[in-house]
């Protein structure tokens, strides 16, 4: 009784952590199409006839992000959505450009752990642990051919700490990771949340959650 016990933990245990990320692919490759007509549905995405895949499925080609905004950055993503022979595959990567003082603000990746090394320039970069763990704070200056990694889940920034611009790239440990940038989702939701509960929240004058929810928050992404 006592092994069978065990197994039966060990099973679930298993269970657990092979749903909690991107299944594993049951074939070679599953690329997604569009288009429903004559596919088969597979982890979100429809996927064309295999016999039909080509090369040009499984490439694509990234351009430096414009870093003419307000925060100095621009991420370029290659998920399942720009690059169909990610389908299944369980990986996607960002590429991120910084112009001098750029900062690719407070997020999450509520799909995936984040893994990111710097190609040019040198970065700020942390994450914050979770309430459980006291919210700490762990950072590091990152030079050119420095890695980095981010947890799943956890809020992390980059911020160009160099004289002249940056460019770093994130591997991603999902397809489709998703990305929640802090400021926005509080304070550019739709509808919004209401002044009742964000001033509560923040401990503030509703004067000062008025001006944050007017202003312009711009999305790198």
């Amino acid at each position: 009784m006592k092994v069978l016990y065990i197994l039966v933990s060990i099973l679930a245990l298993a269970s657990s952590v092979s749903f909690a990320y991107d299944p594993s692919p049951l074939q070679d490759f599953c690329v997604a199409i569009q288009d429903p007509k004559d596919g088969v549905f597979v982890n979100g995405k429809f996927c064309k006839d295999p016999a039909l895949v080509k090369a040009e499925d499984f490439f694509k080609h990234v351009e430096p992000g414009n870093t003419s905004n307000a925060l100095g950055s621009q991420v370029t993503a290659v998920t399942v959505d720009q690059l169909f022979g990610l389908n299944t595959l369980g990986i996607s990567l960002a590429r991120i450009d910084f112009a001098p003082k750029g900062l690719n603000p407070p997020h999450t990746h509520p799909r995936g752990t984040e893994i990111l090394i710097v190609l040019e320039g040198t970065l700020y970069v942390g994450f914050v642990t979770s309430n459980q763990d006291n919210n700490r704070l762990f950072t590091k200056v990152l030079n050119k051919g420095d890695v980095f990694v981010f947890p799943i889940g956890l809020i992390h920034f980059q911020q160009n700490v160099g004289y002249g611009n940056a460019i770093a790239i994130a591997g991603l440990s999902s397809q489709n990771p998703g990305v929640i940038t802090i400021a926005n989702a509080l304070f550019k939701s739709n509808p919004p949340i209401s002044d009742e509960v964000l001033t509560k929240a923040f401990q503030v004058d509703k004067s000062i959650i008025d001006y944050l929810q007017k202003q312009s928050w711009y999305d790198n992404n």
